[in-house]
C-alpha cells in the first residue's frame, strides 16, 4: 500500500460486543469460521470432542473447529429478559457502547427487531454483519427498532463467483443468482429505511480486483466499500488492495486504529468524493491470555485479539469468548464478569487507548515541526 505513515490517525477505543444470535445460514462458504463454533445442525447428536467442522449434511464449515477446542453448540438467542440481563452484565463489567449481531446469518433470526429493541433500550448502538439473505423482508422492522448499520459480506458479484466459493451442495450458479438478487434487495431496503450500508470484500489477490471494482461501480453511491485483507494471503492481498486504489484514483486521508483490538483501517476518498476503506489486522495480543498460546506467532494467529464475543450454549448459559482460534478459552458469562480475564480485557483497552493516543500525538507534533 501507499506510504501511510504521515496520515493523521484516529484512535477509537474498543467498546463493541459481538453477539452470535443464530447459527443457521443459507450459504456454505468454504472459508467460514462461523464465529469459532460448530455448525449446530450438523452436530446435534455428537458429544463435545467429536464435533465436525466440515463433513455435515448442511455442507457448511467451521474452519478452526479441528484445533480450537470448542465444546458447546451455539443456540439461537431469544429476545427475552435473559438476553437483556446478559447485555447488562457485560456492560457492567466492560465499558460497552455497541453490540454487533452476527451468525450464521442474523437476518434469518425470527425476532431480529426484538433483539435490537432490547439493546437500544440499554442505550447501545446496534449493527449487524449479513450476507443479505433475508434483509429485504426484515430490515424495515429492524430499522424501526433502531438498527444503525448493516455490514454486508460480499463473496461474489456474479453467480459464478459466488458459486465458486460454496460447498458442493450449494455450488449452483442458479442458486447463487437468487442469493445475489437477495443481496441487491437488502441494499435497497436498507437505504430506503435509513440504515447505513457497507460492503465487506475480502481480496486474496489481484484476481479479485475486478470484483471490487464492480461493487464500487454498481453500489458505490449507496454503499461504503471496505476491502478486507485476506488472513491467509497477506502480501498478495495488500498488493491487490493497492491495485484497486490505483485504478480508482483514491487518496488516503486518515488511519483509524481500534485501541484494544486488532482492527485497523485506512480511509480513502475517491475523486468524486465517495469513501473507500482498506481494513487489515494489527498483531494485537492480550498481555496475559495470549502470551503462552501455541498460536502466538506470525503464521498461526490469524485474527489477533479481535474483541469480546457473546454466545448462548444450547441447553446452557451465555458464554463469553475472546478468540475464535481458542474456543477452549470460553467461559460462562457469570464466570467471565468475575474473572481476571475480564479485568485483563478492560485494562488492555484502557492501556492501548492511552498508549496509542500518546504515540500518534507525538508523531503528529513531530511532523508539524519538520520544515
Amino acid at each position: 500500500m501507499h506510504n501511510l505513515s504521515n496520515l493523521p490517525v484516529e484512535v477509537r477505543p474498543d467498546r463493541t460486543l459481538r453477539v452470535k444470535i443464530i447459527d443457521a445460514c443459507g450459504l456454505a462458504c468454504s472459508f467460514c469460521h462461523n464465529e469459532g463454533t460448530p455448525v449446530t445442525a450438523d452436530n446435534m447428536h455428537r458429544p463435545a470432542g467429536q464435533f465436525t467442522g466440515s463433513s455435515g449434511r448442511s455442507g457448511r464449515v467451521s474452519i478452526y473447529l479441528r484445533t480450537n477446542g470448542a465444546d458447546f453448540l451455539p443456540a439461537r438467542i431469544a429476545a427475552d429478559a435473559d438476553f437483556a440481563l446478559a447485555l447488562a452484565a457485560v456492560r457492567g463489567a466492560l465499558p460497552t457502547s455497541e453490540v454487533h449481531l452476527t451468525g450464521g446469518e442474523p437476518t434469518l433470526h425470527p425476532d431480529l427487531p426484538g433483539l435490537i429493541t432490547i439493546a437500544r433500550r440499554l442505550g447501545l448502538t446496534v449493527g449487524l454483519t449479513s450476507n443479505g439473505e433475508a434483509g429485504a423482508a426484515v430490515l424495515p422492522a429492524a430499522a424501526a427498532a433502531g438498527l444503525d448499520r448493516i455490514n454486508l459480506s460480499v463473496f461474489g458479484t456474479t453467480p459464478e463467483e459466488l458459486a465458486a466459493v460454496q460447498g458442493p451442495r450449494l455450488a449452483s450458479p442458479k442458486l447463487a443468482e437468487r442469493k445475489l438478487a437477495a443481496l441487491d434487495a437488502t441494499i435497497e431496503a436498507a437505504t430506503a429505511h435509513g440504515v447505513k450500508v457497507s460492503a465487506n470484500i475480502v481480496i486474496p489477490d489481484r484476481s479479485h480486483v475486478d470484483r471490487v471494482l464492480r461493487i464500487i461501480e454498481r453500489h458505490g453511491r449507496a454503499v461504503v466499500v471496505r476491502m478486507l485483507v485476506s488472513l491467509e494471503d497477506g502480501g498478495a492481498s495488500l498488493d491487490a488492495m493497492q491495485a484497486v486504489v490505483d485504478h480508482v484514483g483514491a487518496v488516503p486521508v486518515r488511519r483509524i486504529v481500534t485501541a484494544g483490538a486488532s482492527d485497523q483501517r485506512v480511509r480513502y476518498v475517491l475523486p468524486d468524493g465517495r469513501t473507500l476503506y482498506a481494513k487489515s489486522i494489527r498483531p494485537v495480543r492480550l498481555p496475559e491470555t495470549c502470551i503462552g498460546c501455541r498460536f502466538n506467532n506470525d503464521q498461526d494467529c490469524q485474527e489477533g485479539y479481535y474483541g469480546v464475543r457473546l454466545y448462548r450454549a444450547t441447553d446452557g448459559p451465555f458464554m463469553i469468548g475472546v478468540c475464535i482460534q481458542r474456543m477452549d478459552l470460553c467461559m460462562s458469562l457469570g464466570e467471565f464478569v468475575m474473572s481476571q480475564r475480564c479485568r485483563e480485557v478492560a485494562a488492555f483497552r484502557d492501556d492501548e487507548t492511552a498508549r496509542l493516543t500518546r504515540l500518534h500525538a507525538t508523531a503528529s507534533r513531530a511532523a508539524q515541526d519538520c520544515p
